[in-house]
């Protein structure tokens, strides 16, 4: 039995997360603007069939493929819409599955810590990340997700809706970890959009 933990669909990569993606991209780098599917299933090794599924499906492009013992997960995308919500129809129906039949999105964690001292920015900007750098002075924002693919589609949300800067987005494990950073104002529009959007997805 696969169970279908994460399916989102994002219609179109925005530009922080379109580089951050590429910076952990195992496999064809995604470009501002694509298409992308994030799908995660357990047991883990289940992935591999549903990635050869879509990449058979359609002309789709895997971005990324991360396999653990309890989670697996892949990336595909395209500039093509239609191409990337043709390879997750051929998963869904492999699985004899609908969209709705994934594990319903939960906030375990989101906070706005205000005017950030340089000491905490010097450790965030010393940790493994590969986004970019957060200043002393700002606002930051966290989001932690579970299932974790769901903080992805939080994340182009938020930049879409707001200028603030990409900082990290970890979305395999357990749970789903955002971390934004930018003017005040900025950074609560951008937390709006990004819980919005979660709690949207879990209404489906």
């Amino acid at each position: 039995m696969i169970e279908l933990r994460t399916y989102v669909f994002i219609d179109s990569l925005q530009p922080q997360l379109a580089e951050y993606l590429g910076t952990v991209s195992q496999g064809f780098l995604p470009v501002p603007g694509d298409a992308c599917l994030w799908i995660e299933v357990a047991p883990g090794m289940a992935v591999h069939r549903l990635t050869d599924i879509a990449l058979k499906a359609t002309r789709v492009h895997l971005g990324q493929q991360v396999v653990e013992r309890a989670f697996g997960s892949m990336v595909i995308h395209h500039r093509d819409q239609s191409d990337v919500l043709d390879a997750g129809r051929a998963v869904l129906n492999a699985l004899d599955a609908t969209e709705g039949a994934r594990k319903t999105c939960r906030i375990a964690w989101r906070e706005t810590i205000r005017s950030i001292t340089p000491d905490h920015a010097v450790l965030i900007n010393r940790q493994d990340r590969r986004g970019s750098m957060i200043l002393p002075g700002q606002s930051m924002f966290f989001l932690e997700t579970e299932p974790a693919g769901y903080v992805v589609y939080a994340a182009n949300e938020a930049e879409k809706a707001s200028n603030v800067t990409l900082i990290d987005v970890r979305a395999v494990g357990a749970f789903g970890r955002l971390t934004l950073a930018g003017r005040e104002a900025d950074i609560d529009a951008a937390g709006k959009a990004a819980v919005a959007a979660i709690q949207n997805l879990s209404r489906v």
